[in-house]
């Protein structure tokens, strides 16, 4: 693939390099390494995460419902507990 980047948006397209999409390619996007492409790629993710509140990033990692009561069920509330804490220790509320 090549990559290209419009300076404006930071916007990242991705076109064949086999030369068929090249009438796509629009005159004020930047030619652009796949390194550099995967770095703005990461860096909005890294934003987006950012963005979350700690109640957001807890509830994305926290174990299913499912999960919780198989642990409940099998390890006890000692083994649920501390799952649950380490989300909580990872993410802890703001004071």
């Amino acid at each position: 693939m090549k990559h290209y980047k419009d300076p404006i948006t930071n916007e990242i397209y991705a076109y064949e390099t086999d030369g068929s999409q090249d009438a796509l390619i629009g005159e004020d996007l930047v030619a652009i390494s796949d390194a550099e492409a995967d770095a703005v790629r990461a860096a909005k993710q890294q934003a987006l995460f950012n963005a979350l509140t700690y109640a957001q990033k807890r509830a994305a990692e926290y174990p299913s419902f499912a999960d919780q009561f198989d642990l409940l069920y099998h390890g006890g509330y000692g083994a649920w507990k501390a799952a649950i804490d380490e989300v909580k220790t990872k993410y802890p509320k703001p004071e």
